[in-house]
């Protein structure tokens, strides 16, 4: 009997310790199951990771690097100025204009450009005709939106620069490049404030383009500009775009965007992709002049008065050449009579460029952007004999 119940017991002892075998069982392969799939997970999660990242560093190229660390940099400009004018319909007329005296209204105009910062101490550098004439307030907006007013360094007509000061210190600004080691069909940016748009999103506006050609000469504008070895990019630039920074892949300053080609003469039609800008070694060569004299002195006077050859002068005096001026008056004391020039002189050439007219002298002189100081090499027939001769420019 007891053997019996002994024999009972142990079978439910064996059933116990079986089913208990068998729920460990269970429970190591759940755990061996949850363990792969957590792996499986991590895994995937790691590959995704990897895969966003990949398209994260395929999306930054160079052109979306060279903009995040060159747009700091970039300001908008906002300018006032006085202009006057009349509603006197005889101003003109010399006679009605003395019984009907002239009504003077002054209007203030604002306008707009950009500008780049090459200090950290807020010189800003941008285009002479962003600011005009008789501008009476300069304020200038940097990334993020904040504003302060602007005072004007200095200006240069003719190579169309001015420099501009803010009182703040600590700014991120351009590094300056080398506009001479220039290659045609190299990536750059053109960043800006076109239509006014800095304000909109209070940062600069950034186009991509190419170096489209070098060394553009245009000469000496209507407006008194003289534009010379200009840099031609595709990058979009438009109105607001003057005084903006094209700028290389390394993140340099290479150019000051100045104008474009838009179909018309007006540039309403915007950009057609024909942009030019201001190589930037001009543009270092004339803020240090700004910087130290607040201008750029090219008021020069030669002091002397020539009119065109004309046959009748070929024949009088017999010469081989059909180009040329013959002073007809020298000042006194001015560096035509200091050189020692004569009237009945010829000036064949000024710097090696022929000359037919009084404003040849003039356009040769300032296409090379001469000033107070330089000097110029006139070649010179004197009854027959050839020689040249240095004429300092003076006032």
């Amino acid at each position: 009997m007891k053997k019996g119940m002994f024999s009972v017991i142990a079978l439910i002892v064996s059933l116990v310790l079986l089913i208990l075998s068998f729920q460990l069982y269970l429970d190591t392969r759940r755990q061996l199951l949850i363990q792969e799939i957590q792996q499986i997970d991590t895994s995937r999660t790691t590959q995704r990771i990897i895969k966003n990242n990949d398209i994260t560093q395929a999306r930054e190229t160079a052109i979306t690097q060279t903009i995040s660390s060159s747009s700091p940099a970039i300001v908008g400009i906002h300018v006032t100025r006085i202009k006057q004018y009349t509603n006197n319909p005889f101003f003109n007329d010399p006679f009605f204009s003395r019984f009907f005296p002239n009504n003077i209204y002054k209007k203030r105009i604002q306008s707009l450009g950009s500008g780049v910062v090459i200090s950290e101490n807020g010189y800003i550098v941008t285009n002479a005709h962003v600011l005009g004439e008789n501008a009476v307030e300069i304020f200038v907006t940097l990334m993020g939106g904040t504003r302060y007013p602007a005072d004007m360094v200095g200006i240069d007509p003719l190579t169309d620069i001015a420099l501009l000061k803010i009182d703040v210190n600590n700014l991120p600004y351009m590094e300056m490049g080398n506009s001479d080691d220039i290659i045609i069909g190299e990536w750059v940016i053109a960043l800006g404030n076109p239509f006014g748009l800095f304000n909109v999103s209070n940062k600069p506006i950034a186009t991509a383009g190419i170096i489209s050609s070098i060394d553009m000469n245009f000469g000496e504008t209507e407006s008194g500009h003289v534009y010379q070895n200009m840099i031609q990019t595709d990058a979009s630039i438009n109105s607001g775009n003057s005084g903006g920074a094209l700028v290389n892949m390394q993140g340099e300053l290479i150019g000051i965007n100045t104008f474009i080609f838009s179909g018309d003469n007006t540039g309403n039609h915007g950009s057609i992709g024909i942009g030019f800008a201001i190589p930037i070694t001009r543009v270092n060569y004339i803020i240090e002049d700004l910087k130290t004299f607040g201008t750029i002195d090219r008021n020069w006077d030669l002091g002397i008065s020539g009119q065109p050859l004309t046959n009748s002068i070929i024949d009088y005096y017999q010469l081989d050449t059909d180009h040329g001026i013959i002073i007809i008056d020298i000042q006194k004391g001015k560096a035509g009579y200091k050189a020692d020039l004569h009237i009945g002189d010829i000036i064949l050439s000024i710097n090696n460029q022929e000359v037919n007219r009084n404003q040849d002298v003039i356009e040769i002189i300032n296409t090379a952007y001469l000033k107070i100081g330089d000097s110029i090499t006139a070649l010179i027939n004197r009854e027959g004999r050839e020689f040249s001769v240095e004429i300092p420019l003076e006032k």
